[in-house]
């Protein structure tokens, strides 16, 4: 039963939550007229209540004294005077509840029509205030707290208009600026193209260069090598014709480099079987009278007598040898410059030792153009190739500085491995 009396209530509760004034009214009228029959009831049934008290005295008395038929009669004619009486005043109860419902309903449907009609104002109002910039007047509504309703909502609407003017000014302030903004972006965009079509045209003209400088170099420097070789295998060295030699074969270096950088994304590279230790060997012996030159000398050890690893020879070279000349550039007059083939485990270890300034960053020595000291010449390109050569192979790059010696350590996989 509570279960019931609850779904009731909720029941009850949600249509009074959607109840619209048309059905509030309805209800209402309803309502009234349910009270008018309860009181025209309550009212007909007390006065029947008591018609049956006088005929109970009535008959009380005509059976005190039985023999009296005057009293009999008057008994029938009091009788039929109270039906009268009884039919008379339900008539009027009747009547006077119904003209009382009448009144009450008059009057209910006067204010309803009052507050409708007040409603309805508002209703006309909110609805066109969206679309016209028009006030409600005070006079069309009749309920002095309505009247108050009207100020607020016409201060509302004042206020709402006033900003959507300001809103409508900065809007179009707003679009203004973000035309010019796009014919700006739209310039700067087109010159950027230029810019940048320029720029692809430098540098394609600069790769161009590079790639005719790079072809054309190696014919005299093949040359001048060769030549030198043949003059000191009829003569003997001459100190001058080193020093030619010598910067010979760091011109060499330079155009094996960028040689290298401009082939690398047109050329395959296919790896093969490298002896370390006797190619090692060739090019310290390559690299020696630049040694001499900078006045620095080589010590090459190897604990294996042969040491294969599976690498392309091409920038096997270019590990090396920029590692070798970066060593005699860096290396300090009179020093010794220590090659060593190691092996731990599968790795073969090739490390480079001299005694040189300390490397302060030994991250940022691979960086292009980084250069600690700022007086030695270069643009700090080599060691950054062999930084990527070594990331493309899987080669790890150890480098250990002091003020005693520094050294740089590449570990290769062992062919086979």
């Amino acid at each position: 039963m509570q279960e019931i009396g609850a779904n009731i209530e909720k029941y009850f509760l949600k249509k009074l939550k959607s109840l619209t004034i048309k059905q509030a009214n309805t209800f209402t009228t309803v309502l009234i007229l349910i009270f008018t029959v309860i009181f025209a009831y309550l009212l007909i049934k007390e006065n029947y209540h008591d018609y049956e008290k006088a005929l109970y005295k009535q008959e009380h008395i005509i059976h005190a004294d039985a023999k009296s038929k005057i009293q009999n009669n008057n008994y029938k004619d009091a009788q039929s005077q109270l039906k009268t009486l009884l039919i008379k005043n339900t008539l009027a109860i009747v009547t006077l509840s119904f003209i009382l419902f009448a009144i009450m309903l008059g009057m209910y449907k006067i204010f309803y029509a009052l507050i409708q009609n007040d409603m309805n104002a508002f209703l006309s109002f909110f609805k066109n205030a969206a679309h016209k910039e028009q006030l409600l007047s005070p006079d069309k509504i009749f309920f002095k707290e309505f009247k108050e309703m009207v100020v607020y909502a016409n201060e509302m609407v004042q206020t709402i208009n006033k900003q959507k003017s300001s809103l409508k000014g900065l809007n179009i302030d707003l679009e203004k600026k973000v035309e010019e903004k796009t014919l700006n972006l739209q310039k700067i965009n087109a010159k950027l193209l230029e810019e940048k079509k320029f720029s692809e045209e430098i540098l394609l003209a600069q790769k161009e260069f590079l790639r005719y400088t790079v072809h054309e170099t190696n014919t005299p420097l093949s040359v001048i090598l060769t030549s030198i070789e043949l003059y000191e295998m009829k003569n003997k060295k001459d100190r001058h014709l080193s020093k030619i030699e010598a910067a010979a074969k760091n011109i060499f270096n330079i155009y094996d480099d960028l040689s290298y950088l401009v082939k690398k994304d047109q050329v395959q590279y296919p790896k093969v079987s490298i002896e370390l230790v006797s190619y090692l060997n060739a090019r310290i012996e390559f690299f020696r009278d630049v040694a001499m030159l900078s006045k620095v000398d080589f010590k090459y050890s190897s604990q294996l007598e042969k040491a294969y690893i599976y690498f392309n020879e091409t920038k096997l070279q270019r590990i090396v040898d920029n590692t070798i000349t970066n060593a005699i550039k860096y290396t300090l007059a009179n020093e010794i410059v220590s090659l060593h083939v190691t092996q731990t485990g599968v790795d073969v270890i090739f490390s480079v030792s001299s005694k040189s300034k300390i490397i302060k960053n030994t991250e940022k020595i691979f960086d292009a153009y980084y250069r600690e000291n700022n007086n030695m010449k270069g643009f700090g390109l080599g060691l950054q190739l062999v930084k990527n050569i070594c990331q493309e192979d899987n080669v790890s790059i150890d480098i250990e500085s002091t003020d005693e010696l520094t050294t740089f350590l590449y570990k290769f996989k062992m062919m086979g491995e």
